[in-house]
């Protein structure tokens, strides 16, 4: 077993996926390991090279040859996996800079980069699953000191707030993301409502299993609606919180309202389309076309969504977005109490910029941000986003 002090060497370009895979399962820390199956297959590829597998379970894990599909894809070419093996930021900043792909499941090829690392430090990067008395919740922590709290959107994970942890965590804060119940690898109730209230209920039990008495939350698109639901229900428990483009309830008419609430969102639990169908129109939604963090992104939704209770949690959280009563949600966001930061994205289809000025008519204490992009910030203009939510946090 190599000490933490060991010097790996790069690996060789006739045998970088082997000699990658041996230095890393060398530093592997099995107690930072948080297989949802219990076990998993991960496959390290060279780029015009070799390949090979790695199987992990809770005892730690071993080299295999190359065998059917696995669970998680790790590619990069030769002199990128020398970086890889070098520390765990080489790793995260190859595949920030599409240098390192990881296709399948990023809570998967994420977790072996950070069980590898070699680092003990309290702050490192970890998967935790937390039991809670609303299920379980898979979450992403990195960092020390006060705690930040973040939720995704609709259909994404924890995944998607990747270039967050690293803008945030080595400023002195601990930075918690959670994959909303129905989403990623956290539990998947068949008969939830999924609605606001449901999901904030999670975020509580989720703080109470944590022992936060109190966080700053952060919430983008269907996590910035169920931050404010938490935040409205309990707003001594969030000093700041960060709205980035979330869902609001609608202004306009909605002509499908009175058809869609005689549709059962069980009925996701059928498969409504072939695989391929549905990834060319998720393809079209989510920005970066083909790059890198796009490709991710929408393997982060179809692990959930190719699932009967996926299916059925999206389904469910869509519909509640769609048939929320507007003269209700608005007239309730009059009364937001903690110090509110609004990021609208000029170019956000889903959610108009437009809706500033709605908010400000119900909260004209609230801060706002208008940055040049769609609706995922974090994704498509990181620096501006961060650079904002650290200048609001105090950071």
């Amino acid at each position: 077993m190599a000490s933490h002090t060991d010097t790996p060497r790069p690996p060789r370009p006739n045998q970088g996926a082997r000699r990658a895979a041996a230095i890393l399962l060398e530093r592997l820390a099995p107690e930072d390991l948080d297989l949802p199956n219990g076990s998993a297959r991960l496959r390290l590829a060279v780029a015009r090279g070799d390949e090979i597998d790695v199987l992990l379970d809770g005892d730690g894990g071993a080299i295999d040859e190359p065998d059917g599909r696995p669970d998680a894809l790790l590619r990069a070419d030769p002199e990128t996996w020398a970086a890889v093996v070098r520390d765990l930021p080489a790793g995260l900043s190859a595949f920030s800079r599409g240098r390192l792909q990881i296709r399948a499941n990023l809570h998967l090829g994420v977790n072996f980069l950070a069980a590898t690392s070699g680092s003990d430090d309290p702050g490192r990067l970890r998967f935790q699953t937390i039991a809670t008395k609303r299920g379980a919740i898979s979450t992403l922590v990195a960092g020390q000191g006060e705690p930040v709290l973040m939720l995704h959107g609709l259909g994404g994970t924890k995944a998607s707030f990747l270039p967050s942890i690293a803008a945030l965590a080595p400023y002195g804060w601990r930075v918690i993301a959670a994959d909303l119940p129905g989403f990623g690898d956290s539990a998947k109730p068949i008969a939830a409502r999924y609605d606001p209230k449901f999901f904030s209920q999670a975020v509580v039990a989720l703080m109470d299993a944590l022992g936060l008495n109190r966080t700053d939350i952060v919430g983008h698109s269907l996590g910035g609606r169920v931050t404010l639901e938490v935040v409205m229900y309990a707003p001594e428990r969030f000093p700041r919180a960060v709205l980035v483009t979330p869902s609001l309830a609608w202004l306009r008419e909605r002509p499908w309202a009175p058809w869609l609430r005689l549709v059962r969102p069980e009925l996701g639990l059928l498969q409504p389309a072939p695989r391929p169908v549905v990834e060319r129109i998720v393809k079209q939604l989510v920005p970066g076309g083909n790059s890198h963090y796009a490709a991710a992104g929408i393997d982060e939704f179809l692990r959930a969504y190719t699932t009967a209770r996926g299916r059925a949690a999206f389904y469910a959280a869509a519909r509640n977005i769609y048939l929320e009563r507007p003269e209700l949600f608005w007239d309730r966001l009059r009364h937001l109490e903690p110090p509110a930061l609004f990021v609208w994205g000029s170019r956000d289809p889903l959610v108009p910029a437009a809706f500033e000025r709605h908010v400000r008519d119900a909260v004209p204490q609230a801060k706002h941000v208008t940055l040049n992009c769609g609706h995922i910030p974090q994704i498509e203009r990181p620096d501006a986003l961060h650079a904002a939510i650290r200048q609001f946090l105090g950071i």
